[in-house]
């Protein structure tokens, strides 16, 4: 399922997918995998694209 919640929230922080992928210390295809629901991140991988976005895990990483 894509992820529409991360896509917008970099977005809004005016981030380009390797701008978000250098703060968080992986590769620009990692983030557009995770955004097009390709790949599932570590809770690892999730807690540091909370933190660079300033968003919390439910608002970008939990299923309603």
């Amino acid at each position: 399922m894509k992820n529409l919640r991360l896509k917008s929230a970099r977005a809004a922080k005016d981030l380009s997918q390797q701008q978000l992928a250098d703060l968080v210390g992986v590769s620009r295809q990692t983030i557009a995998a995770v955004e097009k629901g390709d790949y599932n991140p570590t809770i690892k991988l999730c807690l540091a694209i909370c933190k660079a976005l300033d968003k919390t895990l439910d608002e970008l990483f939990w299923e309603e």
